[in-house]
């Protein structure tokens, strides 16, 4: 296959034909057969570096009764090598500060550092050789080209730059490409205005955000008197939150931007993130395999489940070394599926994308939930005003829902009677997509705050709860 070795090394000159659709075609259209035996053989090589170098990796392995040499399929790794937790990587780092024990290489080879933002804890940091981050820039320039971004594209990235690993890991990608990388950033005051001020200027080809920064940047551009359409945006893609594989917020950005929009994005711990990511031709998202190898798992027993089948997606790198991932348990929850792809890539496929986090999901009256779900059903609303928020809480023995709908203007100014409309579509639309009965409360148009960066739209809280009945209660007197 294409530049395949272990450690890897890419060539750096190397581009595909103008006008190919694949960056290394073999990899990305051989047999699925074929290439699951090339895993394998990765697979050993891999773990076999793994054993060697990181004592993390060498300890829980021992005590799960597991040795490289053991490994003769694809099911021996998925029954004896057991998963890796965020908490696992959290225990190493404190025993062995910063990086813990699975940085496979000298710490003079670091050549990035990220992380989470320990908002919650202790946070995790981000160790990035060199040669790693040669290789994630290789891996998102092939999966940029997917998307049909080419050399001399502008790609406009609006996501925060600090620790976030999306931005970098973008970054990079359009830097390999030979695209014009405009690293514009988010996250200060005044800056989405002048985000749109120069969209309108330098009218790049690509722009990658998160969705919900996506949908909060048009609002702002028409406030500022600019037509998002008129940006000359052709590739939109994004990560960090559901949203761009949900039909209705997918289309909604599409229809705002007159851009094809693309779903991509797994974990900041995974980087190359876009490891699963769609394609020019192909909507929901591709495992490409050959970089990071996915499998999806039933989320008790860690055993991949049959395609049709949801479960948890698994993340092993196949091309790391300063912290390889081996087994990582992301906790999220999709649905994947095999079958022949419009772009002709050989991937399995998640044909809507990765619902959500699975200790996001909430339980209502014994029904599991998921706020993409919600916001699927909410964004397909005509007088929808762009935000809401899920309110769950429970009144004496039983859980209820509530969700609280921004209207439009539109439906605004004409009253009372139109607001009632989109409430009753909106609790009918829910009830009839969730098996459940949800009380709903309209609330004029930029009721909630936007934000530049991941939406944060549940609340858990008994006291909102008491208020928004006791306002819906005094409606209907």
């Amino acid at each position: 296959m294409e530049q395949w070795s272990f450690p890897p090394k890419f060539d750096a000159a190397y581009a595909p034909p103008p006008g190919s659709r694949y960056w290394f075609p073999q990899r990305e259209t051989m047999p699925a057969a074929d290439r699951d035996k090339a895993i394998l053989a990765r697979l050993k090589e891999v773990t076999r570096y793994a054993w060697d170098r990181s004592p993390m990796y060498r300890r829980k392995w021992e005590e799960a009764g597991f040795h490289p040499d053991q490994l003769k399929s694809l099911e021996d790794f998925e029954s004896r090598v057991p998963v890796l937790t965020k908490q696992d990587l959290r225990a190493s780092q404190a025993k062995s500060p910063p990086f813990g024990e699975y940085l496979c290489v000298p710490e003079s080879e670091i050549f990035h550092l990220h992380g989470t933002s320990g908002t919650t804890g202790r946070p995790t940091a981000f160790a990035i050789g060199r040669d790693d981050w040669d290789s994630i820039a290789n891996a998102h320039a092939r999966i940029l080209w997917g998307m049909g971004l080419r050399p001399g594209d502008t790609i406009f990235i609006a996501a925060i730059f600090s620790l976030y690993m999306g931005s970098w890991g973008s970054l990079s990608g359009a830097e390999r490409l030979h695209a014009r990388a405009f690293p514009f950033g988010a996250g200060a005051a005044g800056m989405t205005a002048r985000a749109a001020m120069w969209l309108d200027l330098v009218k790049p080809r690509g722009l990658y955000a998160t969705p919900s920064f996506a949908l909060h940047l048009a609002e702002v551009a028409k406030q500022e008197g600019y037509d998002p359409r008129r940006f000359g945006l052709e590739v939109m893609f994004f990560s960090g939150e559901p949203g761009a594989s949900v039909p209705a917020v997918r289309d909604r950005i599409a229809e705002l931007y007159g851009a094809h929009v693309i779903d991509c994005g797994s974990m900041a711990e995974v980087t190359p993130f876009m490891n699963i990511s769609g394609t020019a031709e192909t909507d929901g998202m591709l495992l490409w395999q050959d970089i990071v190898y996915t499998e999806v798992c039933d989320p008790r027993t860690f055993r991949r489940v049959p395609y049709g089948e949801r479960g948890t997606p698994v993340y092993t790198h196949l091309e790391r070394t300063s912290q390889p991932m081996i087994r990582l348990l992301s906790g999220d929850l999709t649905l994947w599926e095999d079958g022949p792809n419009p772009c002709g890539r050989t991937y399995p496929r998640l044909p809507q994308g990765v619902f959500g986090r699975i200790d996001d999901m909430f339980t209502i009256r014994g029904e599991n939930v998921y706020p993409s779900e919600v916001e699927a059903v909410i964004a397909k609303l005509e007088s929808y005003g762009g935000e809401h928020r899920i309110v769950i809480s429970r009144d004496g023995a039983m859980d209820e829902l509530l969700v609280r709908v921004e209207a439009d203007a539109d439906c605004v100014a004409r009253g009372a009677a139109a607001q009632d409309a989109l409430r009753d579509a909106a609790a009918k639309a829910l009830s009839k997509m969730l098996g459940l009965r949800a009380r709903v409360e309209v609330v004029p148009a930029n009721t909630f705050p936007r934000t530049d960066f991941k939406a944060r739209r549940v609340i858990d809280d008994r006291e909102v709860f008491r208020e928004m009945n006791a306002r819906l209660d005094d409606r209907k007197a």
